[in-house]
């Protein structure tokens, strides 16, 4: 959901204006065992618990943005940031708004769920954790049954999904009984890990702490698997790992640029002249460092890059392609063909992105496209595909029916139902929301053709969710 709201961009020194753009079977792929799709059969027919209540969906109908106006502290120490160096970035400034170690809105905030600013898929329905559970465990077994895996997730928000897929992985202990299974969590949140730590841990064993250290928590999940939290994907040990990034790249800080008539204008965040507790978006009145991530056939006129997510691909990309494994992303986003869609939400509505920095979170839509060059050919890559098309090749129609079965109560089937509803229905996450995978190009049995060659051209061997997942 693009802003829809017009925005008048100044530079330094001479005027410019923008206006922003609105923006049935469960499937093996050929690689799984008759032992593995039995235990599959045996967690589709198991009942499930039902969420207790349903939360309010994530997006907002309307286009009235939520108005805070007082001043707030991150406001405060980004207007005398840039009284002493000059406009900044809008990558800057997200970084600021967002993980700042002192003001920061994640490092501090507890923004997920009904009483937050945003509610995820995990949230909505169960269903969703445990088909990528099965997806992971599809994959280990398609890529050779490794003795030992991680399964690292970036930004896993209250811990929700990692405990989903963990309950799939103990449905399928028989399956994965001669595997050493360990949980790795990415999170800058302090105050986010200490909830993921309640939602996975055993609390009868204390975890271990260390500020000073990479690894700056751990302990064990409740099915016994150990279990670590990093502040960085490069601390994470290497190793044969399966990767999950569920709306982790969409808050990572981006560039936003503007064509003029003088070429590519980087936009800036300035305190607006007219209103000295206000900031506005200015234009540069030169080129800029940035503007190197800009594509040279790029027509579009206003473009948004995130040389963060290109770190973070390249760092995954050399990973998988060294040690095995994969990626799963998932993410509202697009393939190369949106525009300006930063935009903030503050309990659960739109938000101004430059009104009371540091109370709301801050987003803008995945480039999938250039993801895909991020990779540079180190792996392979799939996608992106709609949240409802991967959901659907996985299995999710199936999995509704026996939960609807499962469930006496006539209001607890249309919690399930209105679940289903917000994950697939176009007009909600169906559409809006995308997967993306990154596999060894020997899991597609295919050259080392890069970007979109690896896309493009048919895997002789089929990926769940990608293609159907067939159980026998």
């Amino acid at each position: 959901m693009a802003r829809v709201l017009s925005s008048s961009v100044a530079s330094w020194g001479w005027s410019w204006s923008w206006k922003p753009v609105r923006t049935e079977a469960w499937l093996c792929g050929g690689a799984c065992s008759h032992e593995f799709n039995a235990h599959l059969h045996r967690v589709l027919t198991l009942g499930r618990s039902i969420p207790s209540i349903w939360r309010r969906k994530c997006f907002s109908s309307g286009n009235e943005p939520a108005e805070s106006n007082h001043v707030t502290p991150m406001l405060r120490h980004l207007m005398y940031k840039i009284k002493s160096t000059g406009p900044i970035t809008v990558a800057e400034y997200m970084k600021e708004v967002l993980t700042n170690p002192a003001k920061g809105y994640y490092v501090h905030h507890d923004m997920l769920g009904e009483k937050g600013d945003f509610i995820t898929s995990p949230e909505i329905s169960q269903i969703f954790g445990e088909l990528l559970g099965v997806w992971f465990v599809s994959e280990w077994m398609a890529s050779g049954k490794s003795t030992a895996f991680q399964l690292v997730e970036l930004g896993p928000g209250r811990g929700t999904l990692t405990a989903d897929i963990l309950r799939v992985f103990s449905q399928l202990g028989s399956v994965l009984k001669t595997c050493d299974i360990s949980i790795h969590l990415v999170e800058v949140s302090q105050k986010l890990s200490e909830i993921q730590a309640l939602t996975l841990t055993e609390e009868t064993v204390p975890l271990e702490r260390d500020a000073e250290s990479l690894v700056y928590m751990k302990g064990v999940t409740k099915s016994g698997i150990p279990i670590s939290w990093y502040r960085d994907l490069k601390d994470v040990p290497t190793g044969y790992s399966f990767y999950l990034a569920h709306e982790f790249f969409d808050v990572l800080p981006v560039h936003k640029f503007q064509k003029t008539p003088h070429g590519w204008r980087e936009v800036f965040v300035d305190i607006d002249p007219q209103s000295p507790d206000k900031l506005r978006f200015v234009l540069a009145p030169c080129a800029t460092p940035a503007e190197a991530f800009i594509q040279r056939d790029e027509r579009r006129e206003h473009v948004e890059v995130c040389p963060d997510a290109g770190v973070v691909i390249q760092e995954l990309s050399q990973r998988i392609a060294s040690t095995g494994g994969a990626a799963l992303i998932a993410d509202y986003g697009h393939d190369g063909t949106k525009t300006d869609t930063l935009r903030g939400f503050y309990e659960h509505q739109l938000h101004d992105v430059l009104t009371a920095p540091g109370t709301a979170d801050l987003t803008a839509d995945v480039d999938f496209s250039y993801l895909r060059r991020m990779a540079q050919g180190r792996v392979a890559s799939l996608g992106p595909v709609e949240q409802r098309t991967f959901l659907k090749n996985m299995g999710i129609d199936v999995r509704l029916k026996v939960l609807l079965d499962k469930a006496g109560d006539p209001s607890l089937q249309q919690q399930l139902l209105r679940g289903y509803d917000m994950l697939m229905n176009p007009q909600k996450m169906g559409e809006r929301f995308h997967f993306f995978a990154l596999l060894p190009h020997q899991r597609l049995h295919v050259g080392s053709q890069g970007g979109k060659a690896c896309q493009s051209e048919a895997p002789s061997t089929s990926v769940p969710g990608f293609d159907e997942l067939v159980w026998h």
